[in-house]
């Protein structure tokens, strides 16, 4: 099935102009074309049409693999009593017992919290293997690390680095097809308001096509 997402201002993440009204539309997993949503409504008119308010950019890279997936803990939210809700590092971590399983769902509940913040990939080598599977079931992408980022690490994608050098891939140029539709829509009017307000205004990820993530 064809399907339209659209939001108030589109952003591609490189040089072309926002795009008011714009949309991408969907094939499969594959963005099949992007312009303004009239036009790929009428050239698509079955299409089923998803419609956002606010500011629809590519999906971001988080620089921060290993250190949010595998040297940090994030709590169930039924330890939040005792642990809080927050990731745990250094000696707090090192106070629990750390089994695989407890890693791996760890690991899955960090990954559901970077789609939360429009993040697609990663960047940096994680090892633990159950680690590697819920990054890998999510259908994040695992980019390698040219040079170390700079501490502390975030679950927002854009603290201290502008939407340019977050956006894990442009939106493909219309008529470029097979492109995995991978993208990220915040519920921001411009880039100027969500570099003031960041990642966590995230409304919908999409990566390869699915719809990953949706603020409730």
């Amino acid at each position: 099935m064809l399907t339209i997402h659209t939001a108030d201002l589109l952003l591609t993440g490189d040089r072309r102009p926002a795009l008011p009204g714009g949309a991408v539309l969907v094939d499969g997993r594959a963005c099949a074309d992007i312009g303004p949503c009239e036009e790929l409504l009428a050239a698509c008119p079955t299409a089923r049409v998803r419609r956002w308010s606010g500011l629809l950019t590519p999906g971001l890279l988080n620089p921060y693999g290993p250190e949010l997936l595998e040297q940090a803990y994030h709590p169930d939210p039924r330890e939040a009593d005792g642990l809080g809700t927050g990731p745990l590092t250094g000696a707090a971590l090192a106070a629990l017992a750390m089994s695989d399983a407890r890693w791996g769902a760890s690991a899955r509940r960090g990954v559901q919290r970077m789609l939360a913040h429009g993040t697609v990939a990663v960047a940096g080598e994680m090892r633990r293997p159950a680690v590697v599977d819920a990054v890998r079931r999510a259908g994040l992408v695992v980019q390698e690390r040219v040079e170390a980022p700079v501490p502390p690490p975030s679950l927002d994608p854009l603290a201290g680095r502008t939407l340019a050098e977050a956006a894990a891939l442009p939106l493909p140029p219309r008529g470029v097809l097979g492109q995995d539709a991978t993208f990220a829509v915040f519920d921001v009017p411009d880039e100027a308001a969500l570099a003031a307000r960041g990642a966590g205004t995230c409304v919908a990820t999409v990566v390869a096509g699915r719809l990953v993530h949706r603020r409730r």
